[in-house]
């Protein structure tokens, strides 16, 4: 499965696409037929800058001051033409890896 755009895909999402492609390989082609690997790992940080929109929210925030943010979770940053996921399977089995992965690409 190849990057068609560059873009930021959180961990979720590709937990998401991983236990996708898992299952459906595990339920065609057997346990012990294939391999999966999740190229791109996650280590970009998403922080999140919480802002009030109660009454009287202009009394507490600070808006822009400070607005480093808090940590909201992490993404991997992948460029045009990038691998993100690739099995590695039997010759009789590729047509089973091909749905595997069109099933995952919805994930993203």
């Amino acid at each position: 499965l190849v990057v068609d755009e560059n873009q930021q895909l959180t961990s979720e999402c590709l937990e998401a696409a991983r236990i996708a492609t898992n299952k459906y390989m595990i339920t065609n082609a057997g346990r012990d037929f294939f391999h999966i690997r999740i190229r791109p790992h996650p280590y970009h940080v998403l922080r999140i800058n919480k802002t009030l929109s109660c009454a009287g929210a202009d009394r507490l925030s600070t808006g822009m001051r400070g607005a480093y943010g808090k940590p909201y979770g992490t993404a991997a940053r992948v460029k045009i033409g990038q691998v993100l996921i690739s099995i590695r399977t039997k010759e009789e089995k590729v047509q089973v890896a091909a749905e595997a992965l069109r099933r995952a690409k919805f994930k993203f």
